[in-house]
């Protein structure tokens, strides 16, 4: 089964990743940290013909494998649901893209490390340096504007989307999020 438009997937693992080392960090369905964000490519849209393959693993959207109340207040799946475990991922629901431990920014998406505080004459809140980060995963539209992977680059506020990858804590952000380089 192939779908024209959409990446057929499953979630690798649970549709809930709400269990740290026995501890359940959440039991709410609304709270969106606690979804699963990683899938499993099944197919390829039949439109298709770019680098990513079955058995690839995508980073989605946090809605893709959330579960809803409806206006009745009974559980359902997102609009994305297709029957016990199978879903449909949209080229704009997803990020990054990985094979073989090697990932890869999505359309215009990169993900950025935040750094940690530094020492200042300026006392800062908060354990990370504010709208200051290093780039992991760039892309080839901020390689045209000079920024790469390893970068250190000041971004926009309020454009940090947090993500999980490879136990690290990233931003995931657009390009246009960028605003320079330190």
């Amino acid at each position: 089964m192939r779908s024209p438009y959409f990446f057929i997937v499953k979630p690798k693992g649970e549709r809930y990743s709400n269990m740290d080392g026995g501890v359940a960090v959440s039991s709410s369905i609304e709270d969106a940290s606690a979804t699963n964000r990683f899938a499993e490519v099944i197919a390829t849209p039949l439109s298709y013909s770019g680098d990513i393959k079955k058995g690839d693993i995508l980073v989605v959207h946090h809605n893709i494998f959330r579960y809803f109340n409806d206006i009745k207040g009974k559980r359902v799946s997102s609009n994305s649901f297709f029957k016990d475990d199978i879903f449909f991922v949209g080229d704009d629901q997803f990020f990054l893209y990985g094979r073989d431990g090697q990932w890869y920014s999505h359309a215009d998406y990169c993900f950025i490390k935040p750094i940690p505080v530094r020492q200042g004459a300026i006392l800062k809140a908060g354990s990370e340096e504010p709208l200051l980060g290093i780039v992991v995963y760039g892309n080839p539209l901020l390689e045209e504007q000079g920024v790469y992977i390893g970068d250190e680059v000041l971004f926009e506020p309020e454009s940090e989307y947090t993500f999980h990858i490879e136990g690290e804590k990233l931003y995931r952000m657009r390009t246009k999020d960028i605003v320079a380089i330190c």
